[in-house]
């Protein structure tokens, strides 16, 4: 709040007057502050790797305190964790609100894998692995942690997915989650692992489309429902 000068009543007297002021802008709350440090958490593992990465620099490219940091997330370890979760959680949500509706089981699939293949092979998840490859020796629980928390839960969410359309007798499955894992490997080891050694620039958002519809239409074929003889 400031003060300024002026003439009261047409005399030469002057009264003050009160101008407010702007103000602070809202704080974030702690979960919004949790999520900031995620993302900059995940640039900084991807491009630093593991070892070279701290507490101080994620608290630096998220701009926030090396204090609120630590208040937080208590290690580097559990920020390793948290940055994974917090992404897996993101991706469970949208493949359950978008690609578990509908009647058209290749358009609904066509979505689902699209999804997948949008976090599988999106340039920070690459990154990671390369680090992984490199650091697993030193940290093997970092390696442990991506597995569980990553490749375990896409594989989880899509055999979810699946079984869903099962329930619904669009397909016929054995193994839901043996199927989700080898619906993922058609879809993204080949492009990812070429991306991974260098043989490849990432796929374009038209080659992920065109890929996503081909293991649709190869894996529905192999699962396709068959009207039962009455």
């Amino acid at each position: 709040m400031t003060i300024e000068s002026r003439k009261a009543g047409g005399e030469g007297t002057e009264a003050p007057v009160e101008r407010r002021g702007r103000g602070r802008p809202p704080s974030r709350t702690d979960e919004e502050t949790r999520a900031v440090i995620y993302d900059a958490a995940r640039h900084e593992f991807a491009g630093s790797g593991f070892a070279a990465t701290s507490m101080e620099s994620v608290a630096k490219r998220a701009g926030v305190s090396t204090k609120t940091l630590y208040r937080l997330i208590p290690n580097k370890a559990a920020l390793f964790e948290g940055t994974l979760t917090n992404r897996m959680d993101r991706f469970v949500s949208v493949v359950r609100l978008r690609a578990c509706d509908g009647s058209n089981i290749e358009a609904a699939l066509r979505e689902a894998l699209l999804i997948c293949a949008d976090l599988m092979l999106a340039g920070e998840v690459i990154a990671l692995q390369r680090m992984l490859l490199a650091e697993s020796d030193k940290f093997p629980d970092i390696a442990e942690t991506f597995y569980k928390s990553a490749m375990q839960r896409t594989v989880a969410t899509l055999a979810k997915w699946l079984r869903a359309q099962q329930q619904r007798g669009l397909i016929q499955l054995d193994d839901a989650d043996a199927a989700a894992g080898m619906l993922l490997g058609m879809l993204a080891f080949e492009p990812q692992r070429a991306v991974m050694f260098g043989h490849k620039a990432a796929p374009t958002r038209e080659e992920l489309e065109r890929r996503a519809r081909d293991c649709a239409v190869l894996f529905l074929q192999g699962c396709a429902a068959t009207p039962r003889l009455s």
